[in-house]
């Protein structure tokens, strides 16, 4: 739903998302941003647009990749993630974007035994400004990607978080997404195993909202084919309606919160966004 950017809640800063404490609990999302700061940056990309390059689906962008593994200890369950696994996390991404003309391309991989960081990482916390500080490398158009334990602090109980595009001049170190290590493909994070906690994350690096921004409200999530939804989904409840008019909920979109298993689309209108995002923020034209 493309609707006036003045009344969007959405967020210029950081997206939050925390895992299942059992098999029935949602994904939840919070963020803090002012609404000044929303109608700054919905004002300021509409300002500086840069359209694509291409029309849809002409060409091709290579996105490079680098994956900082922190642990508490040499073990998988303490972090350790194999190689096997970011290899699998890299196809599952690129099945994912295929349809956006993104080619995800793992670039380098750095290994960290840290328990502090593995343990409080979160948003604002000193950890992840040290992680970052001490890990981050290439410019705008890298992805960084940190995968940690979440156990504590500010990030007790997360799945992932993210910046956005807007974000990177004003602190390109805190660029990038982090997320639970176990939520990678082959992972132990029940239902959240199959490698989308990346997708959806990267989705809000390369410019998207959550499908249910603003709820059936008048504000949205800048994109016309995504039916406006009342509140996130869980699990995968096809037919799910919230919001009167529209079609029903997009629980299949890789941006609500639905079950990994569930999500299966990025929308042409989503893909168009992000183009548009990663060509105006970030210098990537497709």
């Amino acid at each position: 739903m493309l609707l006036s950017f003045v009344f969007a809640a959405l967020s210029a800063s950081s997206v939050l998302a925390t895992p299942l404490l059992n098999v029935t609990a949602p994904r939840a999302c919070g963020t803090v941003i002012s609404q000044e700061k929303i109608v700054e940056a919905e004002a300021h990309f509409q300002a500086n647009k840069v359209s694509p390059n291409s029309t849809f689906g002409a060409l091709a962008a290579t996105v490079p990749i680098y994956f900082h593994v922190i642990s508490s200890g040499s073990a998988v369950s303490q972090g350790n993630i194999p190689d096997s696994q970011i290899a699998s996390q890299i196809t599952v991404m690129n099945r994912a974007y295929a349809s956006a003309g993104i080619t995800w391309t793992l670039a380098g991989t750095t290994r960290t035994t840290n328990a502090n960081w593995f343990n409080t990482a979160g948003p604002g916390a000193s950890a992840q400004t040290s992680m970052k500080s001490s890990l981050r490398q290439g410019g705008a158009n890298a992805l960084n990607v940190y995968t940690v334990g979440f156990n504590s602090g500010a990030g007790a109980g997360l799945l992932g978080y993210s910046t956005f595009p807007s974000d990177y001049s004003r602190n390109p170190t805190d660029d990038g997404v982090v997320m639970l290590f176990s939520s990678v493909p082959g992972g132990s994070t029940t239902n959240y195993n199959l490698g989308q906690t990346l997708t959806h994350e990267a989705g809000h690096w390369v410019g998207l909202y959550h499908t249910f921004q603003g709820g059936c409200s008048s504000s949205g999530d800048m994109v016309d084919d995504t039916p406006p939804e009342a509140s996130p989904a869980s699990g995968c409840p096809t037919g799910r309606d919230t919001c009167s008019g529209g079609g029903v909920d997009p629980i299949h979109n890789f941006m609500d919160y639905s079950y990994d298993s569930c999500m299966t689309e990025f929308t042409p209108g989503q893909v168009t966004r992000m183009r548009s995002q990663l060509a105006t923020y970030r210098g990537i034209n497709i």
